[in-house]
Order: structure tokens, then sequence, then C-alpha cells
């Protein structure tokens, strides 16, 4: 147990019977009253986050989460396939745990998100950049760059995303998967 004195950016603790990461949060001492320590707490299965507030010196249930490498085999009707990296285990996840699932590519390393107590899996995190070729996307037209336009594109994954219009088939991208937009050309 520890107390609203602990509470860090990433802590993990259990608040009603719910698992939650602490994204954001501030001590605050108004001129009348006690004390009291405001938070953003992001629900590690959903993602969604609330506002919480606790008061000063209250009890808090710390939850130990423990990260392993894994790396994407494939997905069949079962669900995605991990193995360790470390004793070559695999396992299967729902594409629900992974977080903009689309843009995961065979082979690629993710890290496992697992509850120390229980040994379950949580959360599937994949890296924040990924690398992926374009297999689709409409030529771009001469005098259409007069402001930033962008075009849909599929990738090698399927998943489709907005990109530049001087992005042309069979290029490889560099993809910020957190947000799902281009950020350079690869190669």
């Amino acid at each position: 147990m520890a107390t609203t004195q602990d509470i860090k950016n990433g802590l993990c603790i259990e608040f009603n019977n719910i698992l939650y990461s602490i994204v954001d949060f501030q001590h605050v001492k108004p001129g009348k009253g006690p004390a009291f320590v405001r938070t953003k707490l992001k629900n590690i299965k959903t993602g969604k986050v609330i506002d919480n507030t606790f008061d000063s010196g209250v009890r808090i249930k710390t939850a130990r989460i423990e990260r392993k490498r894994f790396q994407f085999l494939y997905k069949d009707d079962l669900g995605y396939h991990l193995m360790d990296m470390n004793d070559f285990e695999e396992i299967f996840i729902n594409k629900e745990m992974i977080e903009n699932y689309d843009l995961l590519k065979e082979g690629q390393e993710v890290e496992l998100l697992f509850h120390s107590e229980t040994d379950t899996p949580l959360l599937c995190e994949i890296p924040q950049f990924v690398e992926l070729k374009v297999t689709y996307t409409e030529p771009g037209y001469r005098g259409d760059t007069a402001t930033a336009s962008f075009k849909p594109a599929t990738l090698e994954t399927g998943a489709v995303i907005q990109v530049p219009l001087f992005v042309e088939n069979q290029q490889a991208l560099k993809i910020d998967t957190r947000t799902r937009s281009y950020v350079e050309r690869v190669g």
C-alpha cells in the first residue's frame, strides 16, 4: 500500500477494482481547506482516461505491472500470436488488447504488460514508430501542392492512413503509431 505522496506518472494503481495508470497528477494546497491530489487515470484495458481527486494522505493500492518483450508471429481466428523473446513460449491475445493493431507487421517486436499477481496479459504496446510499405495509393498530380494536401494510402498491413501527395506505391514510410500519421519516407 502507498499513499498519495507516492503518486507519480506511470504508476499503476488499483482503483474501484480496475487497474489504472497515472497519466498526470497535481498536488493542490488551497488557501482554505485540506490538501488534495488531482489525477488523470488511464484504464489499462480500455484506454479511457478519467479524472479523479484523492484527499492528501489517503492510502492507494498499487499494482505491480511487468513488461515483457514479444515478437508478433501471425494472426488467425484465435487472435494475435506472440512469442516470448526470452523463453520462446507462444501466447495469443485478442486484437482489443492492441491499440492500432492494423499497423502491426509480422516479425515486429512488441511489449506486453502483465499483471504480476495474476500473470495475465493486460495490454500490448507496439513501437512508437513502424516502417511499412504503401501497397496502393492514387497518384499525386502536379500543381496540387500549394497547400498541405493529403490522400489515403493503403499499407502492407491493410491499414489506411493519410499521406502527402508525393508518396507513391511501393515506397517505405515511417508511421507514428500513436497518431496514425505519416512521419517521413524511408530508404
